[in-house]
């Protein structure tokens, strides 16, 4: 059986993560959310499809309910020592790869569907991901 699935992020995460073990991962398809991506300190964050990818590549950090397990913000920390407010939006270290990754592949002139293949095949991710 193949699935379709239209995919916001945290929620759509979670429920991605339990149907790709009733249904094989490859057939599934989710087309996620794009319209929350933002650019910020000069990188392309995709929110959605990040939450998506850490859900169902089993790196998403549970307790916090964002982002990755393990994560730390040693980088957002001394960006707010330097200035509060460019620190409003907390990117964690390895989240930040993940944008610095993204960002760097666009300018190259790859397309955002391309570059979220790229994400997904790093963190193991067998579905295949579009994003809206």
């Amino acid at each position: 059986m193949k699935v379709t699935a239209l995919a916001g992020g945290i929620g759509a995460g979670k429920f991605l993560r339990g149907l790709v073990r009733v249904v094989d991962p490859r057939d599934v398809t989710a087309i996620v959310n794009t319209g929350d991506d933002i650019d910020i300190h000069g990188l392309r964050v995709c929110p959605d499809l990040d939450s998506v990818t850490y859900w169902l590549g089993d790196v998403f950090d549970r307790e916090r309910g964002w982002g990755r397990r393990g994560e730390t913000f040693r980088a957002n920390e001394e960006l707010a020592a330097f200035d509060p407010e460019a620190a409003w939006f907390g990117l964690g270290d390895l989240d930040l790869a993940t944008h610095l990754f993204r960002s760097r592949e666009l300018a190259a002139g790859s397309t955002l569907t391309e570059v979220t293949e790229k994400v997904s095949a790093r963190f193991g991710v067998r579905s295949r991901l579009i994003p809206a």
